[in-house]
């Protein structure tokens, strides 16, 4: 088998919770990343989701180091990822790159295109020359649907799409191994979507990308990953297959969240049955023991309130100690 691209093993960020004016005092804490373990291959696009607030940012920026993780393990290509110096960090920050979310906060406004887009080359002693320079930033901003002419430009002439573009070319500019993608497509119309879908699909298909694709959004999860990973409250509770996953989910979390997309045919959607959850999402820095689902879920016992049910299972792992079987799906 091919050696994965990230590995990321019992991940852990906490966060104190600090209270106090003069004086101030931590009062508790706040694990907004729970023992996480995830791999991605060469090639392969890994899709993150959950319910806002439920730690896939954080994990995302954990991996990156963006944020110094309390606990765990992460290595890019072999290579251990927390264990690095600044220097080594500042050499391995080539081979994996982010494209954040608001291609409207993410821009620096006093920054041409070329410019922001030269920039990881500057930084990373890539530039060359300056002919060679503004040709690979041509080339950049080409490769993801722009033109050399629109380097001159300032964030502000360009639509919401256009600038998720010039991030992505951003991105690309170092020529990473891994791509995480927090949300990219979250702030934009449903056309401008498809379109940085079909994109980001391209550049896969051409450059051999790895993605961490985070989203809330299942459908578009479905549309772009090749395995998807559900996160509640900091762990991971299934990973499976995209189709496997949305064919026979078997975490009850994942058949509530999957219960309520739509579907587009009128009579399977009036045949389908809702799953509404009890109560409301436990703050993460009440969550002692047990499965943290288990206040909100329709099959839980005394075990699960009492025991930390593991990731387990060969192709479809599944944190619950009472899974549903593919007969019992809804």
């Amino acid at each position: 088998m091919t050696a994965p691209v990230l590995e990321v093993s019992d991940l852990t960020k906490v966060f104190p919770i600090v209270r106090g004016g003069a004086i101030r005092r931590v009062v508790g804490t706040v694990r907004a990343v729970d023992g996480v373990t995830l791999a991605i291959a060469p090639g392969e696009t890994l899709g993150l989701v959950g319910e806002s607030g439920c730690g896939k940012s954080t994990l995302a920026r954990c991996i990156l180091r963006l944020l110094e993780p309390t606990s765990g393990r992460v290595t890019l290509d072999g290579q251990d990822v927390l264990a690095c110096d600044r220097g080594q960090m500042r050499r391995l920050r080539r081979d994996m790159q982010i494209v954040f979310q608001d291609p409207y906060r993410s821009l620096d406004p006093r920054m041409s295109v070329g410019q922001l887009v030269a920039e990881p080359l500057d930084v990373h002693g890539l530039a060359g020359g300056r002919a060679a320079r503004t040709a690979r930033v041509a080339e950049l901003l080409t490769m993801v649907g722009l033109g050399p002419e629109h380097a001159a430009r300032y964030p502000r002439a360009f639509s919401g799409g256009q600038r998720q573009r010039i991030g992505i070319a951003r991105a690309l500019a170092t020529e990473p191994r891994l791509l995480v993608l927090d949300e990219p497509v979250s702030s934009l119309d449903v056309s401008t979507r498809a379109q940085i879908l079909a994109l980001l699909g391209a550049l896969q298909a051409r450059l051999g990308l790895s993605y961490l694709f985070v989203a809330h959004d299942l459908s578009l999860v479905r549309s772009i990953s090749h395995r998807i990973a559900v996160m509640y409250l900091g762990r991971i509770v299934e990973v499976a297959d995209r189709d496997a996953l949305f064919e026979a989910p078997a975490h009850p979390y994942t058949q509530a969240l999957l219960s309520a997309v739509p579907v587009p045919d009128p009579i399977l959607e009036r045949r389908r049955r809702r799953i509404v959850l009890r109560g409301e999402a436990q703050s993460a820095d009440a969550v002692r023991q047990g499965c943290h689902f288990a206040p909100r879920c329709p099959r839980a016992r005394d075990r699960c309130s009492a025991q930390d049910p593991l990731l387990e299972g060969p192709d479809h792992p599944v944190a619950c100690f009472f899974p549903t079987t593919n007969e019992e799906t809804p």
